[in-house]
């Protein structure tokens, strides 16, 4: 291995062995890689939030189905159906939306921009389905 390619895999190694405080300041991220981290960030929120929303929603429609008769029950099952579809629907259509970027950096930034857009969005869909206590 040349000098130069080992000094080049050393830096990229770098990248991802420095402490995520040193990353970026997500208050007014300047680089794209920094605007990427902040992104990613951004989205595991999201993802978390709807993680909870979903077991509150699943909470309601388990309910909603206690109080069925046998033949009507499916309330869960229905969410479950639901969102099962929307994940890959979510993915796709943020996919579609990196197309404008195909291949640039800003790609990854669009598609995660995209999928806390949605994620927020469905959050507060399913928000909508929670019986209030």
């Amino acid at each position: 291995m040349s000098r130069l390619s080992c000094l080049a895999t050393l830096a990229s190694l770098g990248t991802f062995l420095l402490p995520v405080q040193a990353l970026a300041d997500c208050s007014d991220p300047q680089t794209t890689r920094d605007m990427r981290h902040c992104a990613a960030l951004d989205y595991e929120r999201a993802d978390a939030e709807l993680n909870k929303t979903y077991k509150a929603a699943q909470r309601s429609m388990r309910s909603l189905d206690q109080d069925l008769p046998n033949d009507l029950k499916g309330a869960n099952e229905s969410l479950l159906q639901a969102q099962r579809a929307w994940i890959p629907f979510r993915d796709a259509a943020c996919a579609t939306e990196g197309f404008q970027f195909r291949g640039g950096t800003l790609e990854p930034l669009m598609v995660l921009t995209c999928k806390t857009h949605l994620t927020r969005r469905r959050s507060a869909q399913l928000e909508e389905l929670i019986e209030p206590n």
